[in-house]
């Protein structure tokens, strides 16, 4: 079942058991996903789906800080329900381990030296974990640690 499907099937559930949060929700990720469908100008598969739901993730934690910074703590309380909505439709994260690993071995393949490397890593760390839940941001500063290390280790600054 793809997971305009499911989230279509989740949208009737919900709305069964009468819980707003969740409707409320997963009726903003249908409208994302049929926005994005329209545009792509074709039904979405998996993959794109996933990216929609991945962006909206990163909507709501964006939005929750924005919250807590502002003394809003039932706002911020209102998008992390939501996120753990829609990350039920996104793969499980990978550990920091692997992370931290795919991080080394991206460096070692790239022959990266220094933090001007930045990008070429980053984009090789992203691709060996395609198709992962992974927060991005997380990745870069853990990147950027490494190649800071790295550039103190062999004398470059």
């Amino acid at each position: 079942m793809s997971i305009v499907e499911d989230v279509n099937g989740a949208i009737v559930q919900a709305m069964r058991d009468r819980d707003a949060g969740r409707l409320s929700a997963l009726r903003m990720l249908k409208s994302a996903l049929t926005n994005k469908a329209i545009e792509k100008s074709h039904e979405l598969d998996d993959v794109e789906a996933r990216q929609v739901v991945t962006s909206l993730v990163k909507q709501r934690k964006d939005s929750a800080e924005q919250f807590t910074a502002g003394g809003r703590p039932e706002l911020a309380a209102k998008e992390t329900a939501e996120i753990a909505v829609l990350e039920a439709y996104l793969p499980p994260a990978p550990d920091a381990a692997a992370v931290e690993r795919a991080v080394r071995e991206a460096i070692d393949e790239t022959g990266a030296a220094s933090p001007k490397d930045m990008g070429r890593v980053m984009k090789a760390v992203m691709a060996r974990l395609a198709g992962q839940s992974v927060d991005g941001k997380a990745v870069n500063e853990l990147v950027r640690e490494k190649l800071a290390g790295a550039g103190r280790a062999k004398g470059v600054e």
